[in-house]
């Protein structure tokens, strides 16, 4: 098996009510993405939010910073979103890479429901007004990715030099996905990153995995993708990083999917969730890439291309 890529998704969307721990400012996002580098991760998945109140936005200004801190910290890869946040329109999600030229960038393929609401009656206190209404309003919202928006982000990716990592959330999205490969739209090979257990999604069962697995066997060809799974929520995270240890995939952790090192003990930084990936791979047999093997493995341009 090659060596295994770790990927830290450092902050995500969630709101800093659900941990204290969550980082929320460039300085806190860059200095828990070292963290997560020296632990052992190769990829740093990267979200931005307003310093003063831990929104997520699409300000250029703060990924621009946050993307150069962390670079200035460590050598991981800098793998931006163009998922967004609630309410951010494709281009308003997709100007990070124009802006920033990243080696690699999230692109999911398809639309779905994208419930975050149960989340809401987890929290006692609210340290933001935005945060209950932000979960709330997921109860009827659809995160929007039509043939249009993908011909869109796709050809804003090519255009820069940008790898796609492409979210597969359900299997309708494989299908999607070997279209776009046919239509021109992605290369091969495909870098892909099965999300498991997101409320509107694909569940989180080993046999969710193995079908998505075999499916994209099926509809890409083996030889024409490398992977990565996540596993939304303890334990889903750690159980799906094991069996795609042991599948010859790729995994991610971080505090975006997952609060929890232990069974109700929340973790104090990414690092802890990497060191814990980590620590499963070596027992199991997988050695871990270091960032430029990764580079290596999924064909990336290097980071002396990229604009911050």
């Amino acid at each position: 098996m090659d060596k295994l890529i770790i990927t830290a998704a450092v902050t995500g969307t969630i709101v800093p009510s659900q941990s204290p721990y969550l980082p929320i400012t460039p300085e806190q996002i860059s200095d828990d993405a070292a963290r997560a580098s020296e632990a052992g991760a190769a990829i740093v998945h990267l979200h931005a939010r307003e310093p003063a109140t831990g929104r997520p936005t699409s300000d250029l200004g703060i990924y621009r910073e946050t993307a150069a801190l962390i670079r200035q910290k460590c050598d991981a890869i800098v793998c931006v979103t163009t998922g967004g946040g609630v309410g951010m329109t494709v281009q308003e999600r997709a100007s990070v890479v124009p802006a920033l030229r990243p080696e690699m960038a999230s692109f999911t393929t398809g639309s779905m429901n994208f419930g975050l609401f149960p989340a809401a009656a987890r929290i006692k206190e609210w340290r933001f007004d935005w945060e209950k209404p932000y979960l709330e309003g997921t109860r009827d919202f659809v995160f929007k990715n039509t043939f249009a928006d993908l011909e869109y982000i796709s050809q804003t990716m090519r255009q820069h030099g940008t790898k796609p990592e492409v979210e597969i959330f359900d299997s309708n999205h494989l299908y999607t996905a070997a279209y776009l490969v046919r239509q021109g739209l992605l290369d091969l090979p495909v870098h892909m990153q099965f999300v498991m257990g997101v409320l509107g999604g694909i569940g989180s069962h080993p046999e969710d995995l193995v079908y998505l697995k075999k499916t994209a066997d099926r509809l890409l060809g083996g030889d024409n993708y490398t992977w990565s799974v996540i596993g939304i929520g303890y334990p889903a995270e750690f159980n799906m990083c094991a069996q795609g240890i042991l599948l010859g995939g790729n995994v991610r952790v971080g505090m975006e999917d997952n609060l929890f090192v232990e069974k109700g003990v929340l973790a104090r930084s990414n690092g802890e969730l990497v060191a814990k990936a980590k620590s499963m791979a070596l027992a199991l047999g997988r050695e871990i890439a270091t960032p430029e093997e990764a580079r290596t493995i999924l064909g990336l341009k290097g980071a002396s291309s990229v604009a911050f």
